[in-house]
């Protein structure tokens, strides 16, 4: 063997010798089973704004189930705007809800100029308003558009296997080329929900991740 066999073994030995940098095994949460869910902008509306926009008594049209119990995907598409500009075809989810929440990406509150919020769903207060337009008529919603915070559907049995309780904030990370951590993902427990978690297309993009991708929980 010459100097530089003997040196790329040796180097090539040091690197595979390395402990994984800032993760300890010991935290790392079987979380590879768990369905990934990546949902582009939409929008959850109430009865009244859904007449407003379509007519009085107007009922949506199901296109798809999703992946929650009892939601769906709609063939309903309404305009969002802003004080810069407007998105066309926001899909509206179903079924109808209390109030309407319009869930945006980042790059669509910079494009409709409106504050970026974070926030979980059902979380609007002090969320900055749009203008939401429909066939038949339009209304603006004062605190309704946010942009979801990354999350992980999932019932109390599972939360028990991957040792997580209801809100609790973890770290997930996914391989492939792209791949990394996101931080700030909360666990969210419900007797009702499946097991999934939620990125919007955005964050799914940034590491190369689809319904395909699996992940580890990193508590």
């Amino acid at each position: 063997m010459d100097n530089t066999e003997a040196l790329v073994k040796l180097l090539l030995e040091a690197v595979n010798s390395r402990p994984s940098a800032g993760i300890s095994t010991d935290d790392i949460g079987e979380g590879d089973g768990i369905p990934v869910g990546v949902s582009n902008r939409h929008i959850h509306i109430s009865q009244e704004d859904l007449d407003t926009l379509y007519g009085k008594g107007y009922q949506l049209t199901k296109t798809k189930d999703l992946g929650q119990p009892g939601q769906y995907a709609c063939k309903e598409y309404v305009i969002v705007a802003g004080p810069r500009s407007a998105i066309e075809k926001v899909r509206i989810l179903g079924p109808v809800r209390k109030e309407t929440q319009v869930e945006l990406l980042a790059s669509d509150c910079r494009k409709l100029g409106i504050p970026m919020v974070v926030r979980q769903s059902g979380d609007l207060a002090g969320a900055p308003g749009v203008t939401i337009v429909g066939p038949k008529g339009s209304v603006y919603r004062d605190e309704c558009a946010v942009v979801a915070l990354r999350h992980i559907h999932m019932t109390p049995a599972d939360a028990e296997r991957y040792g997580v309780k209801d809100g609790q904030v973890v770290k997930i990370k996914f391989g492939g080329q792209r791949g990394g951590i996101y931080d700030k993902v909360i666990c969210r427990v419900s007797s009702s929900a499946a097991l999934e978690c939620h990125l919007d297309v955005e964050e799914a993009n940034a590491m190369g991740v689809d319904g395909s991708s699996k992940f580890t929980i990193i508590k």
